[in-house]
């Protein structure tokens, strides 16, 4: 019932930024968080950064100060703003949503689809 549409992707030098959005749709009650996760080859999925429908974030330490999350409820939109990429950003990026698809019912994690981001040397 929630689908997640991800954009912004894409190849960039070190050094360079790109911005992430994800827009979640469908038919759902409430969204309680969205965040960021990501995968390289080989690795485990690790969190990026998450935002609460309150504004309350986290980041992974190796990503503080250089990306920054940001959420719009009324579109039900969550961004991320990666400056100062490095080589070890390469991963494929995953949008996340933490919803109650209709009311009296708990809460389930939606993914997006995944998006490529490659940083070249």
């Amino acid at each position: 019932q929630v689908q997640l549409v991800e954009s912004g992707g894409g190849l960039v030098q070190a050094g360079g930024s790109l911005r992430l959005s994800c827009t979640a749709s469908g038919t759902f009650f409430s969204i309680s968080a969205m965040g960021w996760y990501r995968q390289a080859p080989g690795k485990q999925r690790e969190l990026v950064a998450t935002v609460t429908s309150g504004g309350s974030t986290n980041y992974a330490d190796s990503v503080k100060g250089r990306f920054t999350i940001s959420r719009d409820n009324a579109k039900n939109t969550v961004s991320l703003q990666m400056n100062s990429l490095k080589p070890e950003d390469t991963a494929v990026y995953y949008c996340n949503c933490r919803a109650r698809p209709k009311a009296w019912v708990r809460e389930y994690e939606y993914w997006g689809q995944g998006t490529q981001v490659t940083v070249s040397s």
